[in-house]
């Protein structure tokens, strides 16, 4: 019985546990990782893989906290058309 103990305090250190899934193929998610991870989206992205599931919370991302790591080879967007036109050369083709 003292091994499957330290096994048990091993598994719940590393954020593993077993959990039941009935009949309709239905788990309960931890309550403290849907408070923290999933907050109010309720939403999960289910990731099939072979041999296991990957669950990942559905999270609004900002895209505008990448606006000004975008580098497009100009200092400033002045002309408009020019800009296009700049841009549309330098794409590979």
């Amino acid at each position: 019985m003292e091994h499957y103990s330290s096994l048990w305090r091993i598994t719940l250190e590393s954020g593993v546990e077993i959990k039941k899934v009935d009949s309709q193929g239905r788990l309960i998610l931890p309550a403290d990782w849907r408070e923290s991870e999933i907050g109010e989206s309720k939403q999960v992205f289910v990731i099939k893989r072979k041999g296991y599931l990957k669950l990942v919370p559905k999270r609004r991302v900002d895209l505008t906290e990448f606006f000004d790591q975008a580098d497009l080879g100009v200092e400033s967007i002045g002309d408009w058309t020019k800009f296009e036109k700049r841009f549309s050369e330098a794409q590979p083709k």
